[in-house]
């Protein structure tokens, strides 16, 4: 199954799976924002645990499908999915392991708190596409400072676990392996608390960042009607799947 939800004492789980590297297609996307809504209304929910099967997070969003003529489609979906993690109405956990790139990324930016095992690596390669990543220009510079944002997103270089703890964007590290049962202690030390102050909690938190609804809408503009009328674009995503390296225009 590509995409497995559950709720026990108190807490929730959202695991998706397609191997090899849990890439996130618009099936897919679609599936995790319609579990998010079911979720979102359970009176029994307190913490959910958002992670990837196997051994990666998620590499990012499908390649194939940035191109013409699903490129319209797929952007405002991954977006919408971005955003309705962000603003899940309880504190959200995401649990990381292996790779964690591009669109997995801007997913893990979303989250409240984030596990990582030491051997994690984050990174926004979409630059070397001839792209961006619209939700980490949104997400990133709130999380992080501006020198360490634009560092990600200019050069689309990864960074480690413990990198990414000392920039901000993890929480918490731990040993390869530990990962599931740290996570899990984690959401059951949250779930012992009000549902209705989390609740509440989660909301106030939210409130003290505004410009995170506007900033959202402007980066999916961004991308569907200039970024992707440009030569450069194209260029990039075919060079990926063809395997070559792209030859630039800078148009």
């Amino acid at each position: 199954m590509p995409l497995r939800t559950s709720v026990a004492d108190g807490v929730g789980r959202i695991i998706w799976s397609n191997p090899p590297v849990n890439v996130l297609t618009r099936d897919l996307l679609c599936e995790i924002r319609n579990a998010l809504e079911e979720l979102s209304h359970d009176p029994e929910l307190r913490v959910l645990v958002v992670s990837g099967e196997g051994k990666h997070f998620s590499a990012g969003a499908s390649v194939e499908e940035h191109l013409p003529p699903h490129a319209g489609d797929l952007i405002p979906e991954f977006m919408m999915t971005v955003r309705t993690l962000n603003f899940f109405p309880l504190p959200v956990i995401a649990a990381v392991q292996g790779r964690c790139l591009g669109g997995g990324l801007e997913m893990v930016l979303a989250a409240d708190i984030v596990v990582a095992e030491a051997s994690a690596s984050f990174g926004q390669p979409e630059i070397r596409l001839g792209v961006f990543p619209p939700a980490a220009c949104a997400l990133l510079p709130i999380l992080t400072s501006r020198g360490n944002a634009a560092r990600l997103v200019y050069t689309g270089d990864a960074l480690g676990a413990r990198e990414a703890r000392a920039a901000g964007i993890v929480t918490e590290v731990v040993q390869d392996g530990a990962l599931e049962q740290a996570a899990l202690t984690l959401a059951h030390r949250i779930a012992r608390n009000s549902g209705a102050a989390l609740r509440i909690a989660k909301q106030t938190l939210r409130d003290a960042e505004p410009e995170r609804v506007s900033v959202f809408h402007e980066a999916t503009t961004a991308y569907v009607e200039s970024l992707m009328d440009t030569e450069d674009a194209l260029e990039g995503l075919h060079a990926f799947l063809e395997k070559r390296e792209p030859v630039w225009s800078h148009q």
